[in-house]
């Protein structure tokens, strides 16, 4: 690697860094925003519990997209980054584990000898 693409290389890390704080920033400020609206609907509502449920929900609603999305965005730019420079190692799957070989068959259980001596072959 030469030092023009070295410095290319810390000039986009630097890039990747500040577009991440400055979106997880404004994010928790806009999360923030929609909390305190929410708390001063509430407030001037004095009590209409109708209402204070559907100003609550709404915060709700909007404090969880915005960060869903913003960690989504955040997820997908990481993996696309990722493809793009060519790691691979988060993506591979680890070699196949070989399956044991099988146990050999035990062997067949001894038939007892006979006492009294040995059978005739013709019976008797």
């Amino acid at each position: 690697m030469s030092q023009g693409e070295a410095g290319t290389r810390q000039d986009h890390d630097a890039l990747e860094t500040s577009r991440a704080r400055y979106g997880l920033v404004a994010v928790v400020v806009s999360n923030v925003v929609i909390c305190g609206v929410a708390i001063v609907g509430v407030w001037r509502l004095h009590g209409d519990s109708a209402v204070i449920v559907g100003i609550l929900t709404s915060a709700f609603t909007a404090v969880s997209t915005m960060t869903t999305a913003y960690l989504s965005i955040k997820a997908i730019s990481n993996t696309a980054k990722s493809i793009a420079l060519g790691d691979t190692s988060a993506r591979t799957m680890p070699p196949p584990v070989q399956a044991a070989p099988a146990a050999p068959a035990a062997p067949a259980a001894p038939v007892p000898a006979q006492s009294g001596g040995q059978a005739s072959p013709s019976g008797g």
